[in-house]
C-alpha cells in the first residue's frame, strides 16, 4: 500500500517495503491519509487500487477505518466513479464500501444506478447487489432472484433479509408469500441452477417462523397447487409446511384432494411425494386415498406397503366401505374379484394383521423403511 503526500500526489512507500509493518503503524498512515481523503475525495481510488497487493495489517487497517471516512464523504461523485470501475482486487472492500452506505438507509438514486450497471457490464456477481436490494422494486428484484439463490448460502440468507426489509418507503422489496413463490419457479435446467441450492433456499425460509407464519404458507401452497405444471418442490414444501405448522393438517388435506383430481401420479416425483405426505399424515389422509382409483391405490400399496393395513381396518368401517367403489374394495382385499367360472379358485386377501406374526414383522419394516 502507498502514503500520499500533503499535496495528493500518491508517493507512497511501496508494499514491498511495508510487509512487515505492524497493525499499529499502518494504522497511524491509514488515519492520515483517510484525513487527506475526507478533502480530496479522489484519493480514496489509491486505496483501492493498492488493496489487492497489501499487507494484512495495512487490509486490517483500511478496514478498521473506511466505515468513518465512507460515513463523511457519502455517496461522493468521487466515489461513485470507483464503484463503477472497482480496481481488479478490491472486490472485498467495495462491499464493505457498500454496506457502510446502506446500512440503516436507502441507498441514494445515483447508488442504485452505479451498482447495477456495475452488474450488468462489469461485475456479474449477484453479490454485489445485496446492499441496494432494499431499495429495488418487486420487477427489479424477481428478474434477478435465480441468481440470488444461486449465491453461497450466507449471502443468499443476506440477500433475503434485504428484501424482507425493504424500505420505509416501498415496504417489502418481496411479501415472505412472493418469496416463497420465486423460490418455486426456479427451474434447475432453465435456470442453470443446483437442485440442492433451491431446497437450501426454502429451507432458509421455513428457519424465520415469525415471517413465513402458517397464514403465509397456506397462502403460497395454495397458489403453488394451481400452477401448471405444478413446481417440482411443491410436495416437499407442502411436508416441510405441515412438519412446522402441524395445524395445518385439515388444510393439507384438501391440498392433497385437489392433487387427486390434478391426477398427481401422472408425475412420478411428485408422486412419491404425494405418498410420503399421505403416510406421514395418517389417519387424517386415508379418505383422501380412498378417492385414487384403482390402479393408484394398488400402486400406492406397492411402494408404500405400510399403507395398506391400517386404510384397510379405516376401510372396514361400515359407513365407509358402503360408500367405496367395489374396484377400490378389491384392491382392499374387502370383496373378491370376480372370477370366470372354468378359474381356479383364489385365496382371499388376509386382512386380519393379528392372524399373521409374518405380515406384522413385514408391515413393521415397511414403515422403517418410508421414516427413515
Amino acid at each position: 500500500m502507498t502514503v500520499v503526500n500533503a499535496s495528493g500526489k500518491d508517493r507512497l512507500g511501496s508494499a514491498q517495503s511495508a510487509l512487515n509493518v505492524s497493525f499499529a503503524e499502518a494504522l497511524r498512515c491509514v488515519q492520515l491519509y483517510f484525513a487527506l481523503c475526507t478533502k480530496k475525495h479522489a484519493l480514496l481510488q489509491q486505496i483501492f487500487s493498492a488493496y489487492k497487493k497489501a499487507p494484512k495489517a495495512a487490509k486490517q487497517a483500511v478496514q478498521r477505518q473506511i466505515p468513518i471516512l465512507i460515513r463523511t464523504i457519502r455517496s461522493s461523485p468521487e466515489l461513485l466513479c470507483i464503484i463503477s470501475n472497482p480496481p481488479e482486487g478490491s472486490e472485498n472492500l467495495l462491499m464493505q464500501v457498500l454496506q457502510i452506505l446502506t446500512d440503516g438507509t436507502c441507498a441514494p438514486p445515483e447508488l442504485i444506478t452505479t451498482v447495477k450497471r456495475l452488474y450488468e457490464t462489469k461485475l456479474k456477481d449477484a453479490g454485489v447487489l445485496i446492499p441496494i436490494l432494499s431499495s429495488l422494486t418487486k420487477d427489479e428484484v424477481l428478474p434477478i432472484f435465480p441468481k440470488l439463490v444461486d449465491l453461497p448460502l450466507e449471502k443468499f440468507q443476506a440477500a433475503l433479509a434485504r428484501i424482507l426489509q425493504g424500505s420505509a418507503h416501498t415496504g417489502p422489496s418481496l411479501t415472505p408469500a412472493e418469496v416463497l413463490i420465486a423460490i418455486h419457479g426456479i427451474d434447475p435446467e432453465r435456470d442453470g441452477i443446483q437442485l440442492k441450492k433451491i431446497t437450501d433456499a426454502c429451507s432458509t425460509c421455513f428457519e424465520q417462523r415469525a415471517v413465513f407464519t402458517q397464514p403465509v404458507l397456506a397462502k403460497v401452497l395454495n397458489q403453488l397447487v394451481e400452477q401448471t405444471p405444478l413446481p417440482l418442490l411443491f410436495m416437499r414444501t407442502v411436508i416441510q409446511a405441515i412438519g412446522a405448522f402441524p395445524a395445518l393438517v385439515d388444510f393439507v388435506m384438501e391440498i392433497l384432494s385437489r392433487l387427486v383430481n390434478k391426477q398427481i401420479w401422472r408425475l412420478p416425483k411428485l408422486w412419491v411425494g404425494f405418498l410420503k405426505c399421505a403416510y406421514q399424515t395418517k389417519p387424517h389422509s386415508f379418505h383422501v386415498l380412498l378417492q385414487l382409483p384403482a390402479a393408484q391405490l394398488e400402486n400406492a400399496f406397492n411402494k408404500n406397503p405400510a399403507l395398506r393395513v391400517p386404510l384397510v381396518a379405516h376401510a372396514s368401517q361400515p359407513n365407509i366401505r358402503s360408500s367405496l367403489p367395489r374396484s377400490t374394495l378389491v384392491v382392499l382385499g374387502l370383496v373378491q374379484d370376480a372370477q370366470p367360472a372354468n378359474s381356479a379358485p383364489q385365496i382371499p386377501p388376509l386382512t386380519d394383521v393379528g392372524s399373521s406374526g409374518q405380515i406384522a414383522t413385514e408391515t413393521q419394516a415397511s414403515e422403517s423403511a418410508v421414516l427413515s
